[in-house]
C-alpha cells in the first residue's frame, strides 16, 4: 500500500507562485514514477509532471514547461512542484500518484495510487 498526501495549494494572482508538496508513505518497491496531474471543473485529468523516483528522469507537459520544476526530498520521501508564473488556466486541482512501471508517464489510468489533491486557483 502506497498512500501519498498533497499541500500547498491556494489562492494566488496571476503571475504569481506556488509550491506544491506530495508527501509518500507506505511500500514504496521498485523503479517506481510519481507523476502530477490536474483536473479543472468539466475537463478531463490531465498529465502536469513525472519523475522516474530512482533514475531522477523528469518529464512535463508542454503548457508548464519553463514554469513548473519538480524537486524531492529523498529522505521524507517527498515530491515538490515549484510553479511559477502561473496562469488562470492553471486553476485546476492538483493531485499526485503512484505508477509501479516506470515508463508511460501521460497516462492516468497506468497510475495505481492517488492523493486526495490540493486546490490551485489563479486570479486574473
Amino acid at each position: 500500500q502506497v498512500q501519498l498526501v498533497e499541500s500547498g495549494g491556494g489562492l494566488v494572482q496571476a503571475g504569481g507562485s506556488l509550491r506544491l508538496s506530495c508527501a509518500g508513505a507506505g511500500q514504496f518497491q521498485g523503479n517506481y514514477a510519481v507523476g502530477w496531474f490536474r483536473q479543472a471543473p468539466g475537463k478531463e485529468r490531465e498529465f502536469v509532471a513525472a519523475i522516474s523516483w530512482i533514475g531522477g528522469r523528469t518529464l512535463y507537459a508542454d503548457s508548464v514547461k519553463g514554469r513548473f520544476t519538480m524537486s524531492r526530498d529523498n529522505a521524507r520521501r517527498t515530491l515538490f512542484l515549484q510553479m511559477i508564473d502561473l496562469k488562470p488556466e492553471d486553476t485546476a486541482v492538483y493531485y499526485c500518484a503512484h505508477k509501479a512501471v516506470n515508463n508511460d508517464y501521460y497516462a492516468a489510468a497506468d497510475y495505481d495510487y492517488w492523493g486526495q489533491g490540493t486546490q490551485v486557483t489563479v486570479s486574473s
